[in-house]
Parts: structure tokens; sequence; C-alpha cells
């Protein structure tokens, strides 16, 4: 195995990103399409709808540049609630012979949704996730 290759599934505000951090040790690498809509400048997050599609495309590029690369931890920090989601980045890990890990991140900690997803929102993305969890 050239190294791992965690994909995080949980709804916002359940700690996906703390995970994250303490998976990849300090030198993996996390990709996050969240941090697509932080400003460079002012380290702003500004998200908006209509770039969606490009910030899951430029999370994809990061996580296959560091599979190539052999990083020997990849994590995958995304809400991920259908398995559609993280398809295509177990298939680059399977590809650049990874081990593959997924996990559910739940909020048992009592985290807050930081970037005001709508309550209606989160609700069918609970949904989504609870129906589509492999337990073998």
């Amino acid at each position: 195995m050239s190294g791992v290759l965690y994909i995080l599934r949980g709804v916002p505000g359940c700690g996906k990103s703390t995970l994250a951090k303490n998976l990849s040790g300090g030198t993996g690498v996390i990709c996050e399409a969240d941090n697509y809509f932080v400003s460079d400048v002012d380290g702003i997050y500004r998200f908006d709808q209509k770039k969606l599609g490009l910030a899951h495309g430029w999370c994809k590029d990061i996580c296959r540049n560091a599979l190539e690369s052999k990083i020997p931890v990849v994590v995958v920090s995304n809400t991920n609630v259908n398995p559609k989601d993280f398809a295509a980045y177990k298939d680059m890990a399977v590809a650049a012979g990874y081990q593959i890990f997924v996990l559910v991140v739940e909020n048992r900690h009592g985290g807050t949704n930081e970037h005001e997803v709508p309550e209606e929102t989160l609700q069918r993305m609970e949904d989504t996730l609870s129906k589509s969890i492999k337990l073998r």
C-alpha cells in the first residue's frame, strides 16, 4: 500500500475539519471543498452556490495530486452524504494503491454549523446520510 485515504462523511458542524487535522498529523494533505471559498487575502469564508461544482473539482485535483505524489496520509473532509459524492476519491485511491477508510463523523460534542447551512438542508443531508451508511 502507498498510504491511507480517509474519507470523512457528516453534516456541517459535526467535526469533520477537526478530525481531518488530527488524522493528517500535520504532514498529511486535507482536501476540503469549503477551503475553495476561503479568501487568500483576508481568510474569510464566502460561499457561492454557483461555484460549488468548481470547489469540488478543485478539491478532487488536490486529492489527485496528493495521491500521485504518494503523500502517506490524505483526508477528504466534505459532507459526502451520498456514496456517489465520494466515489471519485475512492477510485483515485484504488488506482494509486492506497488503503481506504470511510468514516462517519457524528456531532456528539455539540458542534455548531459555522457556515449557516439552513435547517431544512441539514435535515435533508442527515436523512440522506443515515440511509446510506454501509455497516458491512
